[in-house]
């Protein structure tokens, strides 16, 4: 694996792991009024984006940090939606 591939999963698990706390406190305290559908909606279709062109140039670091970003945004839109 190059170094620069490390750096990046580094990267990811910093800039990834960043979103559990935003999913557990919506899902405990089973509120979202502070969050802006709008902006995890924009966040959603950039992160598929990024998705795509990792998988395109073959970055594992970037399909695996976007994959699992991409699951706690669709979490915290869905609680959005429900607790909303």
């Amino acid at each position: 694996m190059k170094k620069i591939e490390i750096l990046g999963l580094i990267a990811a698990v910093f800039t990834t792991s960043s979103f559990f706390p935003q999913v557990y406190k919506a899902w405990k305290e089973k509120s979202t009024k502070d969050i802006s559908l709008t902006m995890y909606i924009s966040f959603f279709i950039g992160v598929v984006l990024w998705l795509i062109y990792g998988y395109y140039i073959n970055s594992l670091s970037m399909v695996v940090a976007n994959t699992v970003t991409l699951i706690l945004v669709i979490i915290v839109i869905v609680l959005k939606l429900k607790y909303k």
